[in-house]
């Protein structure tokens, strides 16, 4: 059946993978006459279980995978089938379908997965003597023929060179694509770690922000505290400048009270009782004097501390002085840094800006890589397909070609025409001068004379009409041939092919 209808199982498995010794194939002829069905025969080993999709198909030697498959036919499912038995099969393949060139053709065994599981020895699809077909050509002809063929091989191969060029080229935009992308990812891990160092500067000026502000708390405390030790400074100074005063007076009271016992102890002599008097009185004032003695040695003493204290109290005013330098220098210091800093941080914003303009020059040269290698592929699916309409035209050209060739040898003034001599060979009409092998109906009257066949001939079956029946009732006799598919839109002349086409409907 024709498998554009009904497509079996296949798969891109190569030839490495595949089991060709499950299924073997028997009675292969190396020839096959063509027009005539072919029968195969094969035997299934048991190696394989076979399954209802299986299927055998005629491949053109020279396959790489299953789907370059030519024709087919569904394999019989085994009616009695145990496992350790050999199976004996065959298949028929109509004459319809069976290729019609000479070249080298195996039936294989593809199981429903699409895996070749047997393949025969290669056969071909001709008579085996070929001294039996005499085909008639002219030299021009072969000419013409070997002219286009060598054209089509030399399209072909410039192709295929283009073909592998525009493949070198898409490996090479790939290979940059991808260093492009790991640049790329570079550049990212490098912008990560700029915005992580920017982040701790950030952090780390916040902390010194945090210190300089604590300092200059610091700084306004020690400042208030040298304000409030200047003022009982200069209270401690009055206090002694007080206390001085004090003791010049005691010191001029005892001068004068020296002097007074001086003039006591001259007039002792003279006056007994008032020296008596004056004893006491002596008494008492030396009392006194050591009271005055006692108090200003208290008061020498005090004195002496007031002075310690205020040696103390100028070492710790220059301590405090000298601190207050040293926080002025350190934040003279941390203000340098801090500009430092600052133009460290400009430095990387402006690096920053600039691997950011880089990143946008990469994504566009991203982008317009991706927009070539785009219109590549574009390009190279262009030239595939015309690769294959070439491909295509070549087979049938080859095809109508042997139609031809099949036509001349079925058609009943073939004999004659092979039995002229080559000087009376017919010439070509001027309608089939633009035709490949020319028009093999067409005969020219100075050869023949009166035995030019009827205009009126039916192309199907031959029959011949005269010249007086109408042209309806010669076109109703040319369709009356024609068989139309109650199924779909498609018209065939065979009534075989027909029938296997409605056939195949049915099974759908």
């Amino acid at each position: 059946m024709d498998e554009t209808l009904d497509e079996p199982p296949t798969s891109a498995v190569f030839l490495d993978n595949c089991h060709f010794s499950q299924v073997i194939f028997n009675n292969v002829e190396k020839f096959y006459v063509p027009g005539g069905d072919v029968t195969c025969y094969y035997t299934l080993t048991q190696h394989i279980t076979p399954r209802r999709k299986d299927w055998v198909g005629i491949f053109r030697v020279g396959w790489k995978t299953t789907r370059e498959y030519y024709t087919f036919m569904w394999a019989p499912f085994p009616s009695d089938l145990s496992g350790d038995s050999v199976v004996q099969q065959q298949i028929q393949f109509r004459a319809y379908y069976l290729p019609k060139d000479d070249e080298y053709y195996q039936f294989c065994y593809v199981d429903e997965e699409g895996v070749v599981r047997g393949a025969s020895v290669p056969f071909q699809f001709r008579a085996e003597t070929e001294d039996d077909i005499l085909v008639v050509t002219t030299q021009g002809e072969v000419e013409e023929i070997e002219q286009q063929n060598k054209d089509l091989l030399k399209e072909n191969k410039e192709l295929k060179e283009s073909c592998l060029c525009l493949q070198k080229q898409n490996l090479g935009l790939q290979e940059e694509l991808r260093l492009a992308q790991e640049k790329m990812k570079e550049l990212e891990g490098e912008v990560c770690f700029l915005q992580t160092g920017n982040l701790e500067l950030r952090r780390a000026q916040e902390l010194q922000a945090g210190e300089m502000s604590s300092a200059q708390m610091n700084l306004a405390s020690i400042r208030e505290q040298n304000i409030k030790l200047g003022k009982e400074n200069q209270e401690l100074q009055k206090g002694l400048e007080s206390l001085r005063s004090s003791c010049e007076k005691l010191e001029l009271e005892g001068n004068f009270l020296k002097e007074e016992n001086k003039r006591l102890t001259e007039q002792n002599g003279c006056r007994e009782r008032e020296l008596q008097q004056f004893k006491e009185h002596n008494q008492e004032v030396s009392s006194e004097k050591e009271q005055l003695e006692s108090r200003l040695k208290t008061t020498l003493d005090h004195m002496d501390q007031l002075q310690s204290q205020v040696l103390n109290q100028e070492k710790e005013m220059e301590n405090l002085v000298r601190m207050d330098h040293d926080k002025t220098e350190q934040l003279e210091h941390l203000k340098e840094e801090n500009r430092q800093l600052r133009v460290t941080l400009t430095e990387q914003k402006e690096q920053e800006v600039k691997l950011e303009q880089c990143l946008e020059d990469l994504k566009h040269q991203n982008h317009n890589l991706a927009k070539e290698l785009e219109e590549k592929n574009h390009l190279f699916q262009i030239l595939q397909r015309k690769k294959d309409e070439i491909e295509e035209k070549n087979l049938r050209l080859k095809q109508e070609n042997n139609e031809l060739l099949m036509r001349l040898s079925e058609s009943p003034d073939y004999s004659a025409q092979v039995a002229v001599p080559s000087a009376q060979v017919p010439t070509r009409s001027p309608e089939s001068a633009d035709l490949l092998f020319g028009n093999p109906y067409y005969q020219s009257l100075e050869t023949y004379g009166v035995n030019v066949p009827s205009v009126k001939n039916c192309p199907l079956c031959r029959e011949v009409f005269s010249d007086d029946i109408g042209p309806h009732q010669y076109e109703d006799h040319v369709r009356s041939h024609i068989l139309d598919c109650p199924y779909c839109d498609e018209t065939f002349e065979d009534k075989q092919v027909y029938d296997d086409h409605v056939y195949c409907h049915s099974l759908e």
